[in-house]
């Protein structure tokens, strides 16, 4: 026998006992139940199937019924079933992707910039998206004021921690005012009640949002005090880092083959690339260090008063 061999044989010294059979028994069968834990976690993990995330505002039953047949193709080429969950507003989206219970996600450019850089999603795909996007800031057209310093010591109606136009992009453009309030409105529409009302000066959206929710609050009229010169990125889609590599090519392979009429409808380009989230991850940083996570994440209303926009302050 070579020496090779013998060092693949285990030679029993004055210390080795061979197990008697009662141990045998039981090292068996705690291996067979081990096992079988295994196999029953994989198998209840694909039973339960994937999530798909969407913010639709108070369009529950439209969003459900936009993704009915994507969701359901997905399905039928994954093998698990696929549900949709729409979150009422960004902030209730947040909740969600920082548990990774998404496992996909249609994100708008400020939720996917959280995502991308504090939760691990991974992009895959661009959304569709409106040719410069840009964040506003709007004031009443009766409001004299006509630059940004004079929004000092004035309340200010921003959109859920998650928007870009509503949230983000604005903070970033007063960074170093004092206000006297900043009050989340849960939706652009009511940004858009609020200043219409007197209840906040000037408030935070982009043009687009404008310009479908303003002839709601007519005769009242809006003017735009100003307009965020760099582009937002398009959302993405996004998959979260718990779910299996192999699972998430599959993914991205069938959602690059979808008949062009489903991908139309879930709002996405297939064989597209992830835009680029430089500077939106930037923006994002910087109003983290504005607000600590504690109040930017919270699950009642944010409502500071007064709100120094200043780092690392303390409220």
């Amino acid at each position: 026998m070579s020496e090779a061999s013998k060092k693949n044989i285990l030679i029993p010294n004055s210390e080795f006992r061979i197990p008697n059979s009662e141990f045998s028994r039981r090292t068996l069968l705690l291996q067979l139940f081990l096992l079988t834990a295994c196999g029953v976690r994989s198998l209840s993990s694909k039973r339960q199937g994937l999530v798909l995330g969407v913010v639709s505002y108070n369009a529950g039953e439209q969003t459900i019924n936009r993704y009915a047949k994507f969701t359901r193709y997905l399905s039928e080429k994954i093998g698990v079933i696929v549900q949709l969950e729409p979150a009422f507003n960004e902030n209730k989206a947040l909740e969600r992707i920082r548990n990774h219970a998404w496992s996909l996600a249609f994100a708008e450019p400020g939720l996917a910039a959280i995502a991308i850089d504090q939760h691990r999603y991974i992009p895959i795909l661009s959304l569709q998206g409106i040719a410069n996007l840009r964040s506003i800031l709007v004031v009443r057209k009766d409001n004299p004021i006509v630059e940004l310093k004079e929004l000092q010591n004035q309340p200010l109606a921003l959109g859920q921690p998650g928007s870009a136009t509503g949230y983000f992009f604005p903070i970033y453009n007063l960074y170093g005012l004092t206000l006297a309030e900043i009050m989340l409105a849960p939706t652009p529409k009511t940004v858009l009640e609020w200043v219409a009302t007197g209840k906040a000066t000037a408030g935070a959206l982009s043009k687009e949002e404008l310009y479908l929710h303003s002839s709601y609050f007519s005769p009242t009229e809006f003017r735009i005090l100003h307009t965020d010169p760099h582009e937002v990125p398009p959302g993405v889609v996004l998959v979260a880092p718990n779910v299996d590599k192999n699972l998430r090519q599959q993914i991205y392979q069938i959602m690059n083959g979808v008949p062009s009429i489903l991908a139309q409808e879930a709002g996405y380009i297939p064989n597209s690339s992830a835009p680029d989230y430089g500077y939106m991850i930037s923006v994002v940083k910087r109003v983290r260090a504005i607000f600590p996570d504690e109040y930017e994440h919270g699950a009642t209303p944010l409502q500071l008063k007064p709100a120094r926009l200043l780092d690392n302050i303390s409220i």
